[in-house]
């Protein structure tokens, strides 16, 4: 693995604690996002993820914005629709009846902002882009490929049995999961649902990582940012530490690299310049 020095990319964007994200910031992400998936897609890689959590895509934070979330779903869409893929685009629905049907709060009402988002000049949405649901009904003969935005267990149900039925449908076709939070959560009971727990841990980690982004706080704090890690495939993770420079300047130091996703104990030593 190569640090991405080998790479196009210029290096980690500053000011990212500054919301809402100017829109350079935003599509300076979003091609990161799309570069690296699109690399994984031409090497042959079928079950694929893309994890980022910059302020505006991390449902933990209140600035938290679902139209970037959807933005980056439609740069990456229209991008291999371009290139003559036909691309569904597929977001979880409650799951069973009555208000606690399980949708998670974070994908409240996508469906219809995707229904109603711009999807380029040429009728590309309904040919090339379609809109579906989560589950193996989903997956038709014409699509080539199924991008799945944000794939969440709710309280009370599990979307991994949807999911694995999905990608056994979709056989050979790459699926990519935007954002996915496939933890055990406790059903409506309160119980963790632990029949088959380890299948379904298993299955979730077997989407491989093309894109990773993550800001690095202090334990239990979201401000000042320490530092970032980052992959974007072929190449390495890579840590950053942010350095303060002149009053209102900052800047990004790479201080490590790893062939796998680091541990937090590799990334304290980092930090704290232990060997590792």
């Amino acid at each position: 693995l190569k640090p991405s020095t080998q790479d196009k990319w210029r290096g980690i964007p500053t000011r990212l604690n500054n919301i809402p994200h100017s829109r350079e910031i935003r599509e300076y992400f979003y091609n990161d996002v799309l570069e690296a998936t699109q690399r994984a897609v031409d090497d042959g890689k079928k079950r694929l993820k893309v994890e980022i959590n910059i302020p505006e895509l991390n449902p933990e934070m209140d600035v938290y914005r679902i139209g970037t979330l959807l933005e980056l779903v439609r740069v990456i869409a229209l991008s291999f629709a371009d290139d003559g893929k036909r691309v569904k685009v597929c977001v979880q629905g409650s799951m069973g009846e009555g208000a606690l049907a399980g949708m998670p709060l974070q994908l409240a009402g996508t469906r219809k902002i995707l229904d109603f988002m711009d999807w380029g000049d040429y009728g590309a949405k309904g040919t090339f882009i379609n809109i579906g649901s989560v589950g193996e009904k989903e997956v038709d003969e014409q699509d080539d490929m199924f991008i799945l935005v944000a794939p969440q267990n709710a309280v009370g149900n599990c979307i991994i049995d949807d999911l694995r039925a999905m990608t056994d449908a979709a056989g050979s076709r790459p699926v990519i999961l935007i954002n996915p939070r496939l933890k055990d959560l406790p059903s409506s009971s309160g119980i963790m649902q632990t029949m088959g727990r380890d299948k379904r841990l298993e299955y979730a980690a077997s989407f491989e990582n093309c894109y990773f982004f993550r800001l690095l706080y202090y334990a239990g704090t979201q401000y000042p940012i320490m530092g970032a890690l980052r992959m974007s495939y072929p190449f390495a993770y890579e840590l950053y530490r942010r350095v303060d420079e002149a009053p209102g300047k900052e800047k990004y130091v790479i201080l490590s690299t790893f062939e796998k996703k680091p541990t937090p104990d590799e990334i304290n030593n980092a930090f704290l310049g232990k060997p590792m």
